[in-house]
């Protein structure tokens, strides 16, 4: 299997990908774009809200190299379309890291991440018992104990990207 990534229009992911099914109701091709839940909080109600990882990126898995050249210009022509990446001149599928990461979030980690569960040790270092921040450790670069969320880096094709991911702390470690 070869993952390849398309940049479309920021919060329309779920709507391009109607619109392509919709348009080519006979296509085997695969969409993907990974989902987190989050609690936000507003006018001091804390909701759920769920929302995407890596806005405006779907990732798209086809069984061969020929398959992308097939979809091409579907792909473009459908409405919300920004470019494919590395770019549209030079299409390249996900490689060593950025695969791992991609292949985490969509297969380990499920449609949508949920909150990890973690603790502190006595300096305060977090560490991560399960959830999707599981093998992130290394990448964290900030964490908000207050409003449980752990920001993550993130690089994909030469690109880098921050995400906030949700914890819970269970206690100390």
């Amino acid at each position: 299997m070869k993952y390849y990534t398309i940049q479309v229009k920021t919060r329309s992911e779920r709507k391009y990908m109607k619109l392509f099914k919709a348009l080519h109701p006979m296509s085997d091709l695969e969409m993907f774009f990974p989902l987190k839940e989050m609690p936000v909080r507003k006018l001091g109600v804390i909701k759920d809200k769920t929302s995407p990882i890596l806005p405006g990126y779907i990732f798209l898995e086809l069984d061969d190299d020929d398959s992308i050249r097939n979809y091409y210009w579907e792909l473009r022509k459908t409405d919300g379309f920004f470019r494919f990446l590395k770019s549209n001149q030079d299409i390249q599928p996900l490689t060593g890291n950025s695969l791992e990461v991609i292949l985490y979030l969509l297969k380990k980690v499920g449609p949508v991440a949920g909150k990890s569960k973690v603790v502190f040790d006595e300096n305060s270092r977090i560490m991560v018992l399960e959830g999707p921040l599981k093998g992130f450790e290394g990448k964290i670069i900030k964490v908000d104990k207050r409003k449980g969320r752990a920001r993550v880096k993130l690089d994909i094709y030469d690109e880098s990207h921050s995400i906030d991911l949700a914890f819970e702390v269970m206690g100390k470690a």
